[in-house]
Parts: C-alpha cells; structure tokens; sequence
C-alpha cells in the first residue's frame, strides 16, 4: 500500500520500483497529496489506475477490518 506527500514524486517513483520488482500495489488515493493540485489529480484519476489497484482510505480501512 502506498500513500504519502509528494504524489508526483515520491508516491510516483515508489509505486513504479514496485511494479518493476513484481509487486502487487493498492494506492490509498485519499492519503496521497501533492503540492499541485491538477498533478494530484491525473495520478489519481488517470495514471495509477492504468497500473494497480486505486482505493479511497475509508475503502481500505473497511478492508482491513
């Protein structure tokens, strides 16, 4: 699971390492912010979805229980 500040940077580089290392990934969206709102934006809504499983925190903690 990922989520942090910095989607653009952080969240982004991580969740590609990830991938390449065979990872099954879960973003939790609503944990994730960037400085730059559109970028936060298409990461979330576009990027990510193209490649693991985007969830909202509410999601995921009803998962987890």
């Amino acid at each position: 699971m990922l989520f942090g500040i910095s989607t653009g940077g952080i969240v982004l580089s991580t969740l590609r390492q990830a991938l390449d290392l065979d990872f099954r990934c879960i973003v939790i969206a609503g944990c994730c912010h960037d400085a730059d709102a559109e970028v936060q934006r298409v990461l979330t809504d576009n990027v990510f979805v193209r490649q693991t499983t985007v969830i909202d925190a509410a999601t995921f903690v009803g998962q987890m229980l």
